[in-house]
């Protein structure tokens, strides 16, 4: 095996679109409380997950987080977009062939040689980010207060006639 990371690289990015999951080496939620009814959520997907994606997951967390705190409500207070471009480069390689023509004493030959270049290939994180505040009854004066436990149940329609596509 010449190139392992490079294969690594490919398993990690041809496995598909970030799933939605706690943040690991492919992308992922993670969490922080910044009082007891406030958290910071932020989706990073991979070089295969739309900015859609990111932003839909981002919302799934502030539901699933929201719901598990005991609470049914959460308003989206602060939205950032975002995310970081990388690049891959494949490296380069040449190879040689040859045939050898033998006459009494002679020997004669040829021989080729051809480079194949590396190939540079772009790629971008996109990452969604959310500051929200839960709430235990709908609150009076936030517009855009989402019902945690209505979201949740549209969003595991949507999946399960999304998987019946596939």
């Amino acid at each position: 095996m010449k190139h392992p990371f490079v294969l690594f690289l490919a398993f990690v990015f041809c496995s598909g679109a970030t799933p939605y999951k706690s943040h690991g080496i492919a992308g992922g939620h993670s969490d922080t409380a910044r009082a007891p009814d406030v958290y910071r959520i932020s989706f990073r997907g991979n070089g295969y997950t739309s900015r859609e994606r990111a932003q839909d997951f981002a919302v799934l967390r502030a539901a699933d987080l929201t719901l598990s705190h005991g609470y049914r409500y959460f308003a989206v207070v602060n939205e950032t977009q975002g995310g970081s471009s990388g690049m891959i480069n494949t490296p380069g390689y040449s190879y040689t062939s040859g045939s050898p023509v033998t006459a009494g004493n002679y020997a004669f030959g040829n021989a080729h040689t051809a480079y194949v270049p590396g190939v540079s290939i772009p790629i971008y994180f996109p990452e969604s980010g959310l500051l929200v505040r839960c709430f235990r009854e709908r609150p009076e004066g936030f517009l855009f207060a989402f019902d945690a436990v209505l979201f949740r149940a549209r969003c595991a329609r949507g999946i399960r006639s999304s998987l019946k596509k596939l």
